[in-house]
């Protein structure tokens, strides 16, 4: 399924407004990463010329840039594939469906950082990508384990997920970041797919609870996964 679908009765996140439409632009140059890339992005988008800093602080498998307000994520391979293939893609495919699922997210109101585009050329025989969000300041969830007064607003996030009908198989324990003001928002929709009339729920807690094991999470988290 490649659109979403009508957002679930008493979705508990207040909307936000609509994303303008997108636009396509050719040979830029981005913060950090050599050559030149095809854009696919909100109108107007400027990247600062500074090479742009990694974010030494996030978790995952690195290689994640911040430039001024931007966050620039190359796309991965994760598993024993990323050996013989890390950042080779048949197509683009991957990457628009994952913005257009995160702008999706974002309109409803979920909280997640803000999505801007993605970023493609060709290499070898395939495509390699970059997606792009809105630089948000915050820590990481497994840094402040010892917060349980966040775990209602995980599993709130969780439930309301698996209502809508939105399988993310890669969301765990890293992909949450706590920022100084507000409520606790979800990264990295890589790999989601809209799975509407499943109970998802076991899937999502069954995956968190690995995530929350291997980081080492105190009983009093597990508890309550």
């Amino acid at each position: 399924m490649t659109s979403s679908p009508p957002l679930p009765p008493e979705w508990p996140y207040a909307p936000r407004p609509a994303q303008g439409p997108l636009e396509h632009r050719e040979d830029v140059a981005l913060p950090g990463l050599s050559g030149l890339w095809r854009l696919t992005a909100l109108p107007g988008l400027e990247f600062p010329g500074d090479p742009g800093t990694a974010l030494t602080g996030a978790f995952g498998r690195g290689g994640v840039l911040r430039a001024g307000s931007l966050v620039l994520r190359p796309y991965r391979r994760g598993g024993l594939f990323r050996h013989l293939n890390p950042d080779c893609y048949a197509g683009c495919g991957r990457f628009q469906r994952e913005l257009r699922i995160h702008q999706a997210l974002w309109q409803a109101g979920l909280p997640t950082v803000e999505p801007l585009g993605f970023a493609h050329r060709p290499k070898g025989w395939g495509t390699e990508g970059v997606y792009l969000t809105r630089f948000q300041a915050g820590v990481p969830w497994p840094r402040v384990f010892d917060r349980t007064d966040l775990l209602p607003q995980v599993r709130a996030l969780l439930e309301a997920l698996s209502r809508w009908g939105l399988h993310a198989p890669d969301l765990n324990a890293t992909n949450f970041l706590l920022p100084p003001e507000g409520p606790l928002l979800a990264l990295d929709w890589d790999g989601a797919r809209w799975r509407p009339g499943r109970d998802l729920t076991p899937l999502y807690r069954s995956r968190l609870t690995r995530s929350l094991v291997k980081l080492g999470a105190p009983r009093a988290v597990l508890d309550q996964f």
